[in-house]
């Protein structure tokens, strides 16, 4: 029979639902050496923690975080709560001997991440931060090609992520639905949030960045706050750009805005090397364009490669070739990873520390913004697995 892995979840937004669902399937679909325990959902409203549990079936509800990590039946802690919460909660977490998981940013800021890895480092705990598109089958297929060899020396990274809700004027900052445009509550904006997702995907693909030049820009300075009722200035950013260079001597380009008016969540890459390139747009996630210059010359061209196959990455555990799958697949495909390694005594990834350099990278980009300057960034200070 397998070990029981009771659950406390803090947060009942949007990601305490995807992590919600990936806890209820991932047994279900894949072969995990525990049973996830829906045991405490946490959060401040107390009606609305409660229905939230009753939805999803929490035994309990806790409205005091720090109770919620005291209790002696609680094996896992999961943050999903607000960037401000995720530091104190996850280094009380780890320092009870919980197993931990974190939402992304790991924190606002680098020196943040950094107290949250030396505490998961010194209870030596499992931990992992929930970068989901590490999970989509077709990204992963691209590693698996990256790492063949398919595609020679990497000579261009390019990847975007473009949003479009923050355009109004009218849109106030801050309190339950709004902290994202809270700098205090947030850390940053479209860095910390769309920014990170493209940057750890790209450690992972093309590895470390060693320097950034970046540009921010905050195009509407004051907004109505929530909770004071105060015009207050607006501090993070709204778009982000920025050029790097790649330990691998590959070039790149990132770019983030929550100002493209028709986007809602057009996240896109593109790899260029010496043999082949390859582009997926997370609108086709299950779709990547492929060439190969090692191809016959009068057949040589661009295909499109449908990822659904029982020798894709994750996909024999779903459904018939040709049928896809979805965005909550990856959160599903990340905790049935994070379970087995748990079994395996390994260490899952993204870990702590692999956030940590994410953290380092958008730091850069946001010091860069304002100097002015190509900044370095300190990755070698994390061992990435």
């Amino acid at each position: 029979m397998k070990e029981n892995l009771n659950i406390g979840l803090v947060g009942y937004g949007f990601m305490g639902r995807t992590h919600s669902n990936a806890f209820c399937q991932a047994g279900r679909f894949f072969d995990v050496p525990y049973r996830p325990v829906l045991k405490a959902v946490c959060a401040r409203n107390a009606d609305r923690a409660k229905a939230f549990a009753e939805n999803w079936g929490y035994e309990s509800v806790e409205t005091d975080w720090r109770r919620l990590v005291e209790r002696q039946d609680i094996d896992l802690i999961d943050i999903a709560s607000p960037n401000d919460t995720h530091a104190e909660i996850a280094i009380a977490s780890a320092r009870a001997g919980k197993k931990v998981l974190c939402e992304k940013p790991l924190g606002r800021n680098a020196a943040e991440s950094e107290k949250i890895v030396e505490a998961a480092d010194a209870a030596r705990v499992p931990n992992m931060v929930w970068y989901n598109y590490r999970r989509v089958p077709a990204v992963v297929l691209l590693k698996h090609l990256i790492d063949e060899g398919r595609f020679g020396r990497i000579f261009h990274y390019r990847a975007k992520f473009l949003q479009d809700w923050t355009i109004s004027k009218d849109l106030p900052q801050g309190g339950e639905a709004l902290w994202r445009l809270d700098a205090a509550v947030a850390g940053s904006g479209v860095t910390g949030d769309l920014l990170a997702h493209t940057i750890d995907t790209a450690l992972w693909l093309n590895g470390a960045i060693t320097e950034v030049t970046a540009m921010t820009e905050t195009f509407i300075k004051e907004r109505k706050h929530n909770l004071t009722g105060r015009i207050e200035p607006v501090r993070i950013d709204d778009a982000s750009a920025f050029l790097c260079r790649f330990q691998n001597g590959s070039l790149a380009t990132f770019e983030a805005t929550r100002y493209a008016r028709g986007h809602k969540a057009l996240y896109t890459l593109e790899i260029n090397g010496e043999l082949a390139s390859a582009l997926w747009d997370l609108h086709d996630l299950h779709r990547i364009q492929f060439f190969d210059h090692r191809d016959e010359g009068r057949l040589r061209g661009w295909r499109s490669i449908h990822v659904t196959d029982g020798d894709h990455p994750y996909m024999k555990r779903w459904w018939v070739p040709g049928l896809q799958i979805g965005y909550e697949h990856t959160f599903i495909h990340q905790f049935a990873d994070f379970l087995q390694a748990l079994g395996e005594q390994g260490e899952a990834s993204p870990s702590f520390r692999d956030a940590l350099a994410t953290d380092y990278v958008t730091d850069s980009v946001l010091k860069s913004a304002k100097t002015a300057k190509w900044e370095k960034v300190p990755f070698s200070q994390v061992t990435r697995a």
